[in-house]
C-alpha cells in the first residue's frame, strides 16, 4: 500500500470537529467517492472526532491517500489521543454501550461505515482508531 498526500489536523476544541468534517468531505470528493461513501466517511469521521475530543481529551487526525497493489484508491483517517485508553475495547465496540451520554453508536457504527477498522488503545496513554474507505 502507498500513500500519495498526508495531512494533519488538531483536534482539540469542538470547532475542530467541523473543520476534520469539512476537510474529509474535501478528500471524500477530490477522491471521487460516491455521494452515499462521502457521507458514510463524513459520518464516521465526525463521530471518531468527537470522540477523540470527548473520551480522549483532544488529539488528531491524520488523513491519508492511499493506492493499494492493485491500483484501487482509498481514504485513509487516523484518530489519536493520548486520554484515558479503553479498558475494555469489545464492550467500547457493542452497539448501545456508552461511557457517557451517547446513544453508544459511535465506535460500532462507525467500523460499520467503513471497509477497514482497527483500534489499539491503552489504559492511561491513549487510543488509535484507524480507518479506512476503498473507492
Amino acid at each position: 500500500m502507498q500513500v500519495t498526500k498526508t495531512e494533519r489536523f488538531p483536534i482539540r476544541v469542538q470547532s475542530d470537529v467541523v473543520v476534520v468534517r469539512q476537510k474529509v468531505r474535501n478528500w471524500t470528493i477530490e477522491l471521487g467517492l460516491s455521494l452515499i461513501d462521502q457521507t458514510k466517511v463524513i459520518t464516521a469521521a465526525s463521530e471518531l472526532a468527537r470522540n477523540t475530543l470527548e473520551y480522549g481529551g483532544g488529539g488528531e487526525v491524520e488523513l491519508a491517500s492511499l493506492k493499494n497493489d492493485i491500483g484501487k484508491n482509498g481514504l485513509r483517517l487516523i484518530f489519536e489521543d493520548q486520554g484515558p485508553g479503553i479498558p475494555d475495547i469489545n464492550l467500547a465496540l457493542t452497539d448501545g454501550y456508552t461511557s457517557g451520554g451517547g446513544l453508544g453508536m459511535g465506535l460500532s457504527g462507525s467500523r460499520r461505515l467503513m471497509n477497514e477498522f482497527n483500534i489499539e488503545s491503552e489504559v492511561g496513554k491513549g487510543t488509535r482508531v484507524t480507518v479506512i474507505k476503498w473507492k
